[in-house]
């Protein structure tokens, strides 16, 4: 497989005695493009977009700029859409889970990671989910909106649902929408509640937006009668659905 040519690069902002020039390590491509995404992947997790410039990337990744181009021609526009592509993929993933346990339960498994995602990419989902940053465009829209869609598609795996109808279609959407929404008010109030709090909230309110689409649509309702059924009576969820749909 063929390697780069290696060199030296200097750290930026250090002067006098401290400055060091480190030699880059020679890599194979397919493994260095890796490393620069990952490396781009990590600042865009804690930085907003417009705030990281090619030459950070450089300078974390211990390459050069000329490097950085050679494996992303267009520049940091076309290496945040790989990162944010990397991201969506992890993101999406999450809500991937095992036939196993009641619905709720693998729920709760979905939010656990989904949170854990959050927290490890504070900065970088802000930015993803409220848009808005210099980076993006119809493409980086696109991509966010596939994470909603997949997120979506697998609720219904989990429900075991093949053609949600329209008014179930809006509910799980909708629910969605609120566990983004909530999810960016978690950061910014420093995380709190603690995580396994919000995650029984956001079950529950999930529970709550399927028994009031249920209370007007047929399919919602047979969908959330069959969940009831596989809930144990004493659980948190089981006694709210119980009182909900009653």
């Amino acid at each position: 497989m063929a390697q780069e040519t290696s060199g030296a690069y200097t750290l930026p902002g250090v002067g006098g005695d401290q400055r060091r020039a480190t030699a880059y390590r020679r890599l194979p491509v397919e493994e260095r493009r890796r490393q620069l995404l990952s490396t781009a992947l990590e600042l865009f997790s804690h930085r907003s977009p417009e705030h990281i410039s090619i030459d950070d990337i450089a300078a974390a990744a211990g390459a050069s700029r000329p490097l950085v181009y050679r494996y992303f021609p267009g520049g940091k526009q076309q290496i945040y859409e790989a990162a944010l592509r990397s991201a969506a993929e992890e993101l999406t993933a999450c809500f991937v889970e095992p036939p196993e346990g009641t619905p709720t339960q693998r729920l709760a498994n979905v939010l656990d990671r989904y949170l854990a995602f959050v927290a490890g990419h504070d900065a970088g989902f802000s930015a993803l989910v409220r848009g808005g940053c210099v980076t993006e465009t119809s493409r980086t829209t696109a991509i966010i909106d596939g994470v909603r869609r997949g997120a979506a598609e697998q609720v219904f795996v989990h429900l075991q649902v093949e053609a949600p109808g329209l008014r179930l279609r809006m509910a799980v959407r909708s629910w969605i929408a609120a566990v983004e929404a909530v999810s960016l008010t978690w950061l910014d109030e420093g995380r709190r509640p603690p995580a396994d709090e919000l995650r029984d909230w956001l079950v529950d309110h999930f529970v709550g937006i399927l028994a009031a689409a249920a209370a007007s649509d047929r399919q919602t309702a047979q969908v959330a009668a069959a969940l009831l059924a596989q809930e144990r009576a004493d659980c948190g969820a089981g006694v709210l659905a119980r009182r909900l749909l009653a």
